[in-house]
């Protein structure tokens, strides 16, 4: 995803303009010397904070104000416009925020304001944790730690990662960075000086074998035992390996880590014919990618439809048709059997060559090490709905946590990057001895050549999908329905629709 365009438009903010030209509920993009401006009106207080999302750049003027917050229309980042304090990932960083004045009918923006830490909520009674440890490098993980240190916990936070690198924006891996289009910078979370500045210490290419329970340590590989009062299990997935011979070639690669897609990268810079392995949206994220640097890709997948389990079967067909606009040929109801040096052999009789092959079959949560100290399992690690697992002072989020969802009524587990982000600081909230139930409404996104989609909720099964507007004219809005009532929306460009939907089914959450 692209950064939105920041050069300065709009009336300069410091001359002021009329009062009425910003009606109560209104939003307005201005100036500011060089540094674009977002005006929004509640009656008779204005807010002035800077202009785009610190995630990604989504352009806050086009986002949905709720009360005292704006919520991006991209990825649903939240801030408080008050402080500027990014209250909901995917954004961490938090937006500039100015003085307003008004006087004599006209509104006038003044000094950037000095940014202050924001004021910790109130603990539970007692003496705090000291010793905070979390196993996993990825968004929960970060996450958690993030906010652990902006609640201004003081004590000691351990993360343990069995990656070699730092915590990393995932998504671009299968999207823009896979396709040459954003830069290297862009993939940390925070550089290498946060944790050393945070008084984070990030334990790389180190692996966690046991949880003594009794002892609250978790111990390591190497025998090293490290001390906890509380524990986040945040061990995310691993891609699902094939089984058929060939399958261990150098060629062959599934797509998870920063190194793997480095791997793909490198080999795609000599190739010209790719074989994906998935019609899922990991799979089909890879396929865009490449199609982004002119290579051959074929689809093999045993779908009828691509995402059709997720997406339904209008949706599936659209972006079918979108991939093969741009030259990707499917072979779907259809599998590998082998891998024979650059051919694959099919299910179907047929075989297909390629430089290489990219594994997208799917992800298995990593719930080793929580099954290992006897955690509850129950299709990922059981967690109540403050992401507490069955042992004392051990909590669990994001791809593993299976959690208790008000908004469908139902247990579930879903592996999107934003729930895990959100997870994340909830745990560590209650970590500190809060007690905040996790009650976010999933929501991810997908990115296919020029078409992002938006995902809200969660629908395992429906028995309806009614769309409002046009799949094929990329204008659409998809609702998920299971006995009349929506559990699930899917959107092409209709943001501030999907976040309208998002924000209803919290009020549901919360009746």
């Amino acid at each position: 995803m692209a950064e939105a365009d920041t050069k300065s438009n709009g009336p300069d903010l410091v001359q002021g303009i009329a009062l009425s030209d910003l009606p109560d509920g209104g939003k307005l993009v201005g100036h500011c010397g060089d540094e674009q401006v977002l005006l929004v009106r509640r009656r008779a207080e204005i807010f002035a904070i800077g202009a785009t999302c610190t995630h990604y750049g989504g352009p806050l003027g086009d986002g949905l104000v709720v009360a005292d917050t704006i919520r991006c229309p991209w990825h649903h980042a939240c801030f408080d416009m008050r402080t500027g304090e990014a209250l909901r990932a995917p954004a961490f960083n938090p937006l500039a925020c100015w003085s307003v004045e008004q006087r004599d009918g006209r509104i006038f923006v003044g000094e950037k304001l000095k940014r202050t830490a924001p004021k910790p909520l109130g603990g539970s009674a007692g003496r705090a944790p000291e010793k905070m440890v979390i196993v996993g490098g990825g968004a929960a993980g970060f996450a958690a730690a993030d906010m652990l240190r902006r609640q201004q916990h003081q004590g000691s936070i351990v993360m343990i990662s069995d990656d070699h690198a730092p915590p990393v924006d995932r998504p671009n891996l299968s999207k823009d960075y896979l396709a040459g289009k954003a830069p290297e910078d862009w993939i940390p979370l925070r550089g290498e000086k946060f944790y050393s500045k945070n008084n984070i210490d990030l334990r790389l290419n180190m692996k966690v074998v046991d949880i003594d329970l009794r002892s609250r340590e978790v111990i390591l590989a190497d025998g090293t035992r490290i001390p906890y009062d509380r524990l986040l299990l945040a061990t995310g997935a691993e891609p699902v390996r094939l089984s058929i011979p060939g399958a261990d070639q150098p060629h062959v690669y599934t797509l998870r880590s920063f190194a793997d897609c480095k791997a793909i990268i490198e080999r795609a810079t000599t190739a010209r014919r790719a074989i994906v392995l998935g019609a899922s949206f990991i799979g089909l994220e890879v396929a865009a990618a490449l199609r982004a640097r002119d290579i051959e890709v074929n689809v093999v997948a045993p779908d009828k439809r691509p995402m059709e389990r997720v997406l339904g079967p209008q949706m599936g067909d659209f972006i079918r048709a979108l991939h093969e606009e741009k030259g990707v040929v499917f072979h779907l109801e259809n599998t590998p059997t082998s891998i024979d040096g650059r051919k694959v052999k099919l299910s179907s009789g047929g075989t297909l060559a390629a430089d290489f092959v990219v594994a997208g079959v799917g992800v298995r949560p990593r719930t080793g090490l929580a099954e290992k100290a006897g955690l509850v399992l129950d299709r990922g690690v059981a967690v109540n709905a403050f992401l507490e697992t069955s042992a004392p002072d051990i909590f669990a989020a994001g791809d593993i946590a299976r959690w208790p969802d008000s908004h469908t009524g139902e247990n579930i587990r879903v592996e999107h990057w934003v729930v895990a982000e959100r997870q994340g600081q909830t745990a560590a909230l209650n970590m500190l001895g809060h007690r905040e139930k996790f009650a976010a409404v999933p929501f991810f996104w997908s990115q296919h050549y020029d078409v992002p989609i938006n995902y809200v909720g969660h629908a395992g099964q429906w028995d309806e999908i009614a769309v409002d507007g046009d799949i094929g004219a990329r204008d659409c809005l998809l609702r998920f329905k299971r006995e009349g009532r929506t559990l699930a929306v899917a959107s092409i460009f209709r943001d501030i629709e999907s976040l309208g939907a998002e924000m209803e089914m919290e009020r549901q959450m919360a009746r």
